[in-house]
């Protein structure tokens, strides 16, 4: 699910880049610390809709270098369980399929793909596949999230395909 929070970065220049170009360092560096960053509490920063406020820098005695904490909003993603998603298949072996969603990565267990559904081994790409569906690296499937587990840099997911109007989508 998507969310828009303020939020609030600490960022620290090197003496270098302060002077009359100091705000642009200041946006640029911000857009290149949080792009991608999970954090356990609010997930995935997706993008930085609006910078709200940049305050006054302090001189770290000793560097020369300048912190500023810079008060700005974005967009977050955070999985829920129970929530369905479409992802794409990134790898197959015989324990199940890896899938990513943006930038979450979900596991489907083989206990959690329909029974119908044998993996081959042979194939060239390995894949799971029953007569009317085959899951291999690349095919687009909708997943239910059934379990989450958050730590501080990173989410991990476990998903299922054993549910109605779940699996491949064409």
């Amino acid at each position: 699910m998507f969310f828009h929070k303020k939020l609030t970065h600490t960022i620290t220049l090197h003496p270098s880049f302060l002077g009359p170009r100091m705000r642009e360092f200041v946006t640029q560096r911000l857009y290149e610390d949080v792009k991608d960053l999970c954090s356990g509490r609010y997930g995935y920063i997706v993008a930085v809709v609006a910078i709200l406020e940049i305050q006054m820098g302090k001189i770290l005695p000793g560097l020369g270098s300048a912190e500023f904490e810079v008060k700005y909003s974005a967009i977050l993603f955070r999985p829920f369980r129970n929530e369905v998603m479409d992802a794409v298949v990134t790898k197959v072996n015989r324990m199940g399929f890896k899938s990513m969603a943006g930038p979450l990565e979900i596991f489907v267990s083989t206990q959690l793909i329909p029974a119908d559904m044998k993996f081959n081994q042979h194939s060239n790409p390995p894949s799971y596949h029953s007569e009317e569906q085959k899951i291999e690296v690349g095919t687009l499937v909708r997943v239910k999230i059934t379990g989450v587990r958050i730590d501080a840099t990173a989410i991990y997911t476990i998903g299922t395909i054993k549910e109605d109007y779940l699996g491949v989508i064409e």
